[in-house]
Order: C-alpha cells, then sequence, then structure tokens
C-alpha cells in the first residue's frame, strides 16, 4: 500500500492537569468533554476565543533526529594528503628538528655526570627517575613537566632538567604532583631555575588540589647564585610559603542572601621523603609537611652541617648524630617514619598516599578494552606534516583539531564570521572542551567571535583549549577605525575572567599581543605546551630589527640575537613552558591534563552554574 494511503486518526488535543498533551482518538462527530485548551477564562468567568493551532497533518514519516546525525554533522574532513610534495618537505624538516629535541630529551634524563651518578649508587641510593619509577602506580605513566629547563641558561654549568624533576603521577590511585631533587646534579642545590622549577610544581598542586610528594635530596642554595636564589618574593623562601598556604583552609562567606565560599588554599596535602641531605631552608621542607619519611644513614635534616655548626660553637659533631634519621624518629620528631633504605621508604611514601582519604582517578589508565572515547579519524602522525616549520606558511587549524579530539568531531561556533579563529566545541578523552584556534591573524570580528566564545564556555563550566600560532592583531589605519585596540581588548578582557580550567598549546608563533589574547603564561593556563616548531617572541626578528633601525639604534647582530631568543629551546629552558612535546602526543597531554583538572576533588569542589556571574552572555 503506497505510504499516502495509510489512514491514522486524527490527533485531538486533551487537557490534564493543567498541561497539554496529545492524544488520537475518533471524533465520530462528538464534542470532547473537558475544556478546551484553546479558550480563556476572563476574570468575569466568560470563556473568550484563543488563537487556535493550525492544522496538522498526520504524519506519515518518524520526524526523531538520532544523536548520531549530529556527530556525523561535526565530523571534520580530511583535507590532507600525506603523498603531496609540501606534506613531505614539512614533514622532513619537522623530523630533523624533533630528532635534536628528542636526544636533548635523552641527555638530560640521565641526570649527572657519569663520576656523580657511579657514586650515587655506590652509597646504595637510586638514582631520581628510579625512584619515581619505584613510587608511582605500575602501567601509569609519569608526565614530566619542564624536563629542558636549565639548558644552556649557565654559561659554563650543566644543569640537567635545571636539578629537580617535577611531573604528575598516579600514586595509589591518586593523581599527585611530584617533585624530586636530582643530587647528581650539582649536589641538588637550587640555581634560579630550580626554585622556579619548584615554585611552578606548587603552583600546578594548588590550581588542580592534587598532593604533593617530595622526594628531598639537596644540599640547599647553589651558594655562587645566591643573590638571584635566595631574597626576592618568587625565590627560595616561596616554597615554604606556599607549603603553610597549601596546607590549611579559609572560607569567606558573604553577606549576600546566597552563601558564597572562597576558598583561599584547598588543604593540599604534602608528603616528604628525605632521601639525603636536607640542610639549612631545605630543612623546612619536611618540617612543614604533612607527614615525613627519612632513609637511616643517607638523609639528614639540619640548619646547619657539621662545618658550619663547627666554626659558629666549635662543636665537633656527625652528620648522623646532628640531623640522621635515628635522632629525628626517636627524639626530635621532626620526621614521622624511619626507612631502612630507598625502596622501603617509597613504599611507606605510596601507604601515606593511600591513608589520605582523597578521591581515586575515576578509572585507570584506558586501554583499548575499557576506554570510553573514540580516537581521532586521522592520524595525529601527520600533524608534523601539517604544521612543518616555516612559521610564514598558513596553518589550516581544522586540521590540527581533527587529529587532537575525540572522533574528528567538533561542533563549530560561528563558522561563517571572524573566520581567522576557529572556535568550538570537543572532547578529548571523553572531557567536553571549547577550543579556540588560530586560522590567521586576529581581526576585530575574530575578537569579537572569541570574547563571545569564552563567555558561553565561562556560563557553561567547560574548559577552554588554545591552539596558539598567532602574528598578533591586526594593525594600520583601517584596523584602528574599526576599534581593533577596543575590540581586541575584550577578547583579552575574557580570557583574563574565565575561571574555568584553561590549557594552552603553542603549535606555531606566538607573538605579541596575539600571545595574550590566546591565553599566553601571563593568563594563567594550568598547563602550557609548546611543539617542537613553535616561535615566541614579542615581534618577529626582521620586524624587531626595522623598528630599531627606525629609531636610529642600529644593531648588526640583533637580528640574529632575536631568532636566538624566540625559539623553543631558549623558552623552555628558562620556564616560559611546562615542556616542549611532539605533536602526536598532544591529547595524550590534554587527556591527563583534563583529569586532573575536571576530576578527583576537583568535581565535588566544582563551583554550580548558579555561583557564576549573575548576568547573561554579553553577544559580541
Amino acid at each position: 500500500m503506497p505510504m499516502a494511503s495509510i489512514s491514522r486518526p486524527p490527533l485531538r488535543w486533551t487537557h490534564r492537569s493543567s498541561s497539554v498533551v496529545w492524544t488520537r482518538a475518533v471524533h465520530a462527530g462528538r464534542r470532547p468533554s473537558h475544556p478546551s485548551p484553546f479558550r480563556s477564562t476572563q476574570p468575569h468567568g466568560r470563556e473568550q476565543p484563543a488563537a487556535l493551532p493550525s492544522i496538522l497533518p498526520s504524519r506519515t514519516v518518524a520526524t526523531y533526529t538520532p544523536h548520531s546525525h549530529a556527530s556525523a554533522l561535526s565530523v571534520l574532513p580530511n583535507n590532507v594528503d600525506p603523498s603531496s610534495e609540501p606534506f613531505q618537505s614539512n614533514a622532513a624538516a619537522f623530523a630533523a628538528l624533533q630528532d635534536h629535541i628528542s636526544t636533548l630529551h635523552q641527555k638530560v634524563s640521565l641526570g649527572g655526570p657519569e663520576r656523580a651518578r657511579t657514586k650515587h649508587v655506590e652509597r646504595g641510593k637510586m638514582l631520581v627517575r628510579d625512584r619515581i619509577t619505584a613510587l608511582v602506580d605500575p602501567g601509569t605513566p609519569f608526565l614530566e613537566l619542564s624536563a629542558l629547563a636549565g639548558e644552556g641558561v649557565y654559561e659554563g654549568e650543566e644543569v640537567p632538567a635545571g636539578g629537580i624533576v617535577t611531573g604528575l603521577a598516579r600514586v595509589e590511585g591518586v593523581w599527585c604532583v611530584v617533585v624530586a631533587n636530582d643530587s647528581t646534579v650539582k649536589g641538588g642545590t637550587y640555581y634560579p631555575i630550580t626554585v622556579k622549577k619548584h615554585l611552578r610544581a606548587q603552583a600546578i598542586a594548588q590550581e588542580n588540589r592534587l598532593p604533593c610528594i617530595y622526594l628531598v635530596d639537596s644540599g640547599g642554595a647553589n651558594l655562587p647564585h645566591q643573590a638571584d636564589v635566595f631574597p626576592d618574593k618568587e625565590h627560595f623562601g616561596r616554597i615554604f610559603y606556599n607549603q603553610a598556604n597549601s596546607g590549611s583552609i579559609s572560607c569567606q562567606n558573604s553577606t549576600k542572601s546566597s552563601l558564597t565560599v572562597s576558598v583561599s588554599a584547598m588543604g593540599i596535602p604534602q608528603i616528604s621523603v628525605v632521601m639525603g641531605p636536607c640542610t639549612a631552608g631545605g630543612a623546612y621542607v619536611p618540617s612543614m609537611s604533612d607527614e615525613s619519611i627519612i632513609v637511616a644513614k643517607q638523609g639528614h635534616i639540619f640548619l646547619a652541617g657539621p662545618p658550619l655548626v663547627k666554626a659558629a660553637t666549635g662543636e665537633v659533631v656527625s652528620h648522623e648524630d646532628l640531623g640522621g634519621g635515628q635522632l629525628h624518629s626517636e627524639v626530635s620528631g621532626v620526621t614521622d617514619y624511619l626507612a631502612v633504605d630507598d625502596a622501603h621508604a617509597l613504599v611507606l611514601a605510596r601507604r601515606c598516599i593511600s591513608n589520605l582519604n582523597y578521591p581515586k582517578s575515576a578509572s585507570p589508565s584506558p586501554s583499548p578494552t575499557t576506554k570510553s572515547f573514540d580516537e581521532p579519524l586521522y592520524d595525529p602522525l601527520e600533524l608534523p606534516g601539517i604544521v612543518g616549520t616555516n612559521p610564514r606558511l598558513p596553518v589550516p587549524a581544522r586540521d590540527i583539531i581533527a587529529r587532537v579530539v575525540d572522533g574528528s568531531v567538533f561542533s563549530e561556533f560561528k563558522p561563517l564570521y571572524g573566520t581567522t579563529l576557529v572556535t568550538g566545541f570537543a572532547h578529548i578523552h571523553g572531557h567536553r572542551v571549547g577550543i579556540l584556534a588560530n586560522d590567521g591573524i586576529l581581526f576585530s570580528e575574530a575578537s569579537l567571535k572569541g570574547a563571545h566564545f569564552i563567555q558561553l564556555c565561562e556560563k557553561r563550566g567547560i574548559p577552554l583549549l588554545f591552539l596558539q600560532n598567532i602574528s598578533g592583531f591586526m594593525v594600520g589605519a583601517a584596523a584602528e577605525r574599526g576599534g581593533i585596540a577596543k575590540n581586541g581588548a575584550k577578547l583579552v578582557t575574557a580570557v583574563s575572567t574565565a575561571r574555568v580550567p584553561k590549557f594552552t598549546v603553542v603549535v606555531g608563533a606566538s607573538a605579541g599581543a596575539g600571545n595574550y589574547g590566546m591565553c599566553g603564561r601571563a593568563y594563567g593556563p594550568r598547563f602550557l605546551w609548546t611543539w617542537p616548531n613553535a616561535k615566541t617572541s614579542v615581534m618577529g626578528a626582521e620586524q624587531l630589527a626595522s623598528v630599531m633601525e627606525s629609531v636610529g639604534k642600529r644593531d648588526e647582530g640583533l637580528r640574529q640575537r632575536i631568532e636566538h631568543e624566540s625559539e623553543v629551546l631558549f623558552g623552555t629552558a628558562r620556564g616560559w613552558d611546562d615542556g616542549v612535546i611532539r605533536p602526536e602526543m598532544t591529547r595524550h597531554y590534554l587527556g591527563v591534563a583534563l583529569e586532573v583538572a575536571m576530576g578527583g576533588v576537583n568535581a565535588e569542589m566544582r563551583v554550580d552554574r548558579e555561583d557564576r556571574a549573575r548576568w547573561g552572555v554579553f553577544r559580541m
């Protein structure tokens, strides 16, 4: 029978409990016995005619749209040809750059010089990365941060990884921040970059409310650099300030009708394992921790070592009698547990974490049989061939997004407006995220679009991901007449005031105010990673040299110096990022970052949407 000839009973309105529902019935020429919902009652009790709906025809086919249709509509197409000459050229240039970065990573992973490592092991001590391997849950990753910090910073001195290893690890199912001194690097003493890296790890712990585990094996401040590590606000003393403020909670009640709780310090647990010397100010690290473990005959805690005690007081005393494990565990009470060796101490540390009563990770590291998200449709290994190493060449943002997000599904927002900034919603490792990716210079329209999109994510509690490849905002007379300064400021303001977690990956250039509008380091991203091809500077070297020449400051070596300072190795060595990562690993780094920022205790303490801004989204 043809579909058009199928007979269906007419639709009738039924009024039940003040709600209107559809039913099918055969009228058979009779009027319904219930009051008509299409008649309004006036105060005098008379029914007045109300507008009747248009007569709807009987439906002959289902009109339900499955969820899969929306996802299929949002799948990004593949515009990449790996066999093309530009792709092959980009991939070759990027491979050479990546090989150099990988070689440096391998070198710093060894730690200090071979002589220092051999002496360290002969004392019965584990190397720093071996300690971390024994600490973390088996089969789970250790996400190291700023591994190339200190590389080439101090002339004539090698400071691999800045003399300290920091990162994220899962211990007893709990995501933790690990801070581990490497005593094979200058005795584990603190250079300025060591202090900066330690403080950055504490900031990550505070922002994401993660327990801290300190593996202490340090000689304290590096004395030749004392002027740069001791007295200032962000110097050595700030470590202990952060410890004190991380371990307490204070709440401030609002005088408004609804109670607003502002948590200034989140009661972050801190566990110290003293595995070597802990001298001078460094003695405060275990002393200010929640629980402290010390290794017998190896760990020592004292404000002044035997040589200084002798010089100051004339007293002759051994390291063990002055601040050994037995003294502090049995007499002074500075430490809580005495371990026989490194391995025993790390087992005790794991036990301490298990007793924190802290939320555990929702699931173990995903495997092909347990993960609940889809991998990208297109191979992330194609990313180097897409971006290349030439900052002058355009990089299609959607081709990057398609190889980072789950299932290559991207719900783009305002795709036809402000097209030099790509915005939209996606998932990474199952976590919803709002993405802003540069696809050209920032014009006024792109700036307004970005500010609008950030407001949407802020109101909805969706974390933000910025994919930076930006040379800056548009300049010129036409741009100024169009209000580029005002509109760019709206984007910068939106980025600055957004309270949802923010993450930044520099996939190309990061120059000028574009760095600010796309959530550079100063704008508080929870994590900021760079790709090997990234370049960061106030402007291009050629433009900067031209500006200086125009004001009469000609410098033959300036352009070359700026080129060097914009390279990714220069920035990561000085702690401008949280590490240089391989493009194909980007989604995995972001997956961990999203998990630690959105899960665990953060899920329990997340601010309700009702506590967000009390106004709607200002359309730009």
